[in-house]
């Protein structure tokens, strides 16, 4: 019979205790997801540099804060990137704009409406939102959006959030307009971004959970927990590319 895992209460001590991350955290592959009523800025940023990304669980007790340190990762080298046939010839159309950190709330509000399940709110937001603002760059963590917007209507097309931890990048979650006129524009938006994040020096792209279809036809590499992490506490302890924050 299948057992339900179990989701365990993390705290911002254990997680910093170094041996027990290692030991117990690390090695547990029968578990990947922890549950915290700590919504403080200074632990997500914690857990983040530690390689888990973090989404939110609806309780009979409110909204809590659910870490995951996944079994497996989608990873994205540069070298790999694949852009389609209808890709291309939105590139070579050219009608679109494209930026990085110039539209933050709006693109959380439009994650917010395109998503009929959504884990991006209430406390969730109040930290996004407030590590946008406070700019945390003592921290080798920085929390950006990244815009697609129509070059004759300024309408955001497609979107995202996600952040910058040393020489990496990690896709939290994004959106795109469903409109027919606007059919492939997420998946131009994550071409866009990888080749900006290519020009930038960054060492590989964190796009998270490794099942869904259009990160492999992007040309993500799944990377295990174990792999994953060698790479990441290399990378992510790079100098760090906080500055880095113009469009192309």
């Amino acid at each position: 019979m299948y057992k339900q895992p179990q989701i365990y209460y993390l705290t911002q001590e254990k997680l910093q205790d170094k041996i027990y991350f290692k030991e117990v955290i690390c090695t547990d592959m029968e578990n990947s997801y922890y549950w915290s009523d700590d919504w403080s800025c200074e632990f997500y940023i914690e857990l983040a540099q530690a390689g888990f990304i973090s989404t939110t669980f609806d309780t009979k007790g409110g909204l809590v804060l659910l870490p995951e340190l996944q079994f497996d990762y989608a990873i994205l080298d540069f070298k790999d990137l694949h852009i389609s046939k209808n890709v291309k010839k939105l590139l070579k159309k050219d009608a679109f704009n494209f930026s990085i950190d110039s539209r933050f709330n709006e693109v959380l509000e439009n994650i917010s409406t395109q998503h009929k399940y959504n884990w991006l709110k209430e406390e969730y937001l109040v930290i996004l939102k407030n590590l946008h603002a406070t700019n945390h760059k003592k921290n080798n963590f920085k929390i950006i959006s990244v815009e697609v917007v129509c070059k004759d209507t300024d309408e955001l097309i497609s979107g995202e959030v996600g952040y910058i931890i040393g020489t990496t990048y990690t896709s939290l979650s994004g959106f795109s307009l469903k409109d027919k006129k606007y059919n492939n524009y997420g998946t131009l938006q994550l071409v866009l971004l990888a080749n900006y994040l290519k020009k930038n020096k960054f060492s590989f792209w964190n796009l998270g959970d490794s099942h869904m279809e259009y990160k492999q036809k992007l040309g993500c590499k799944i990377h295990g927990r174990s792999e994953f992490l060698k790479r990441w506490n290399e990378d992510s302890n790079h100098l760090p590319l906080l500055d880095i924050l113009t469009s192309d």
